[in-house]
């Protein structure tokens, strides 16, 4: 299937691979890996996917202190040469190539939120300012603004230099879970992830990181900014079918029903109750920084179902039911 346009011209300024940092504990000196909120304001915080290492999704049946998220996630990271972005040309290269695939997806998420109506009138006259970059990097980087991160975390934004960092093996390792070729230049899983993270950079241009006043619990602030970043992914997937390249040309040729499906389950692997699950323990919502596997669905769905491109219905922060994407007052 070809995914992307083969004419679409594929802008690679704003990539960037960071190239191997080598092995480690990562912030959880080996063991469990949490969301590295760095000290300070708003502009030294980390927004990453995931609230903290799934062991279980590793394999070896061990349990969960059999192996540490950073050495199995490093196997499949350093798997592969790293990324050569300066091949990615066009559509076509795309369709062939992972690394061009990621290019295609963060070309049509930045004329997406370019172009956004409702977004523009957020911005009250501001021009829309689009990432910096989006760096890939192997076991550790060192970040502009962040301190520095390794694969623990996982993919992660970060509002101190406004790049969105991409631990490959993330995506790799959740696709996997679903029995969905992540390695394939077509998988969608990848593109969801990359979706979200753009969603926490959207939330830094209007502000809305600022609000985040709470870090745990079920109705956290925390949780609402994370729902709200996969309901923006939604927004993008609704429209990503009609993005286009500096030139109009189309940057996807199809996007299917399956595509979203996998999104979605994407979703929910990445959830609070599912993760705490797979780890063998309980449920414990005081510890929730994401939300259930549900809410994830539910708001990407949201976005995604919500084809007038209006920011309101994703106003997490201001929905009394987060299980209920239509609760906003």
């Amino acid at each position: 299937m070809a995914r992307f346009n083969p004419r679409a011209r594929l802008d690679t300024s704003r990539m960037q691979e960071a190239g191997g940092g080598g092995g480690g504990g990562g912030f959880g000196g080996g063991g469990i890996g949490m969301p590295h909120i760095a000290g300070g304001g708003v502009g030294a915080i980390i927004i990453a996917v995931i609230i903290y290492a799934v062991q279980a999704w590793i394999g070896g049946g061990g349990g969960v202190g059999s192996q540490s998220l950073s050495s199995a996630r490093m196997g499949v990271a350093q798997g592969g040469a790293s990324a050569d972005y300066s091949r990615c040309k066009t559509g076509d290269d795309a369709n062939k190539s992972v690394d061009c695939a990621l290019v295609a997806v963060e070309n049509s998420l930045y004329d997406y939120w370019s172009q956004q109506p409702s977004l523009a009138d957020a911005l009250g006259g501001r021009r829309f300012q689009p990432e910096n970059k989006v760096v890939t990097f192997e076991g550790s980087v060192q970040t502009g603004g962040c301190g520095s991160a390794t694969t623990d975390v996982g993919p992660f934004y970060c509002s101190g230099d406004g790049n969105i960092y991409l631990d490959e093996a993330f995506s790799t390792t959740v696709a996997s879970q679903l029995g969905i070729d992540a390695n394939g230049p077509t998988s969608f899983v990848r593109a969801y992830v990359v979706a979200h993270e753009y969603g926490h950079h959207i939330q830094d241009l209007l502000g809305t990181i600022n609000q985040v006043r709470t870090q745990q619990g079920p109705d956290s602030d925390s949780v609402r900014l994370e729902r709200q970043a996969d309901c923006y992914a939604g927004m993008w997937a609704s429209a990503a079918a009609n993005t286009k390249d500096s030139s109009g040309v189309n940057i996807y040729s199809s996007l299917t029903d399956q595509d979203i499906q996998d999104a979605i389950r994407a979703a929910g692997e990445v959830g609070d109750d599912y993760i705490q699950q797979r780890m063998g323990g309980s449920v414990d919502q005081s510890s929730f920084t994401h939300g259930t596997s549900k809410q994830r669905e539910g708001w990407f769905q949201a976005g995604y179902r919500d084809s007038s491109g209006d920011l309101g219905v994703c106003d997490t922060f201001h929905a009394q039911n987060l299980s209920n994407p239509s609760s906003i007052s």
